[in-house]
């Protein structure tokens, strides 16, 4: 299974939504505290580019050698429609800084310097050390996830559906008629997530593990394909 600083790095670079909070600091427009990317560096501190007039830019320009400690706050939202739709949530705080010139016209970047991260997602909740999160690489599939798993829903709900054939007791001995409808809830290089929905609108998830990590889309192709033939047996 992922690290949790694999988890967290994998929220960070991946396209979820995420605020920048400031104590003390309100705006008028909440995407005023949305950074519009979001990047890592080599030491693990968070680099952060937000509009030049945000409320959090100025906050941090006019606290010059003054720590200013803030929280980036992300939220992860399955790509697909399913009952109780956000998968996580992570917190990265630590002490903001402006960066003057890598930004263009309008914008300014932020550097958050990590020191403390948390996250609490499908996988359970747990701290990150700030150098479990240095060392951290995002999951290799997160570019992808989103369009993989929308695929999926779309084109291949019967054959996710022979996959509760793996689950055994779980299943076994009902009627087709009241099998639960699946749905993909999340991809990453160990394995597939789906989140069965049964009458009264009860759910739970299922997770089908791949029979190893995989690197690339070639190799998860080549992983569900394993999935699908040992649910056909």
């Amino acid at each position: 299974m992922p690290s949790a600083a694999e988890r967290t790095r994998t929220l960070v670079q991946s396209t979820c939504s995420s605020v920048l909070l400031i104590p003390g600091v309100d705006a008028a427009a909440w995407d005023q505290l949305m950074p519009l990317t979001r990047s890592v560096g080599p030491d693990g501190d968070l680099f952060l580019e937000l509009p030049a007039d945000s409320p959090v830019v100025r906050t941090a320009t006019h606290a010059e050698d003054d720590e200013l400690s803030a929280v980036l706050e992300l939220t992860d939202v399955a790509p697909v429609s399913v009952p109780h739709r956000i998968r996580g949530r992570a917190w990265v705080s630590g002490w903001l800084t402006t960066v003057p010139g890598l930004s263009g016209p309008g914008r300014m970047t932020l550097r958050l310097e990590t020191g403390e991260a948390y996250v609490d997602d499908l996988w359970g909740a747990e701290e990150v050390e700030p150098e479990a999160f240095r060392d951290a690489a995002p999951d290799p599939l997160i570019e992808y996830e989103a369009e993989l798993l929308q695929h999926m829903h779309a084109a291949h709900g019967e054959q996710l559906a022979t996959l509760c054939g793996l689950l055994g007791d779980r299943t076994a001995g009902r009627c087709p008629a009241h099998l639960p409808s699946v749905a993909p809830l999340a991809l990453d290089r160990y394995g597939l997530r789906l989140r069965l929905c049964e009458d009264r609108g009860r759910s739970y998830d299922a997770r089908f593990e791949f029979p190893a990590p995989v690197r690339d889309v070639n190799e998860l192709r080549e992983a569900m394909y394993t999935l699908f033939e040992a649910a056909a047996h």
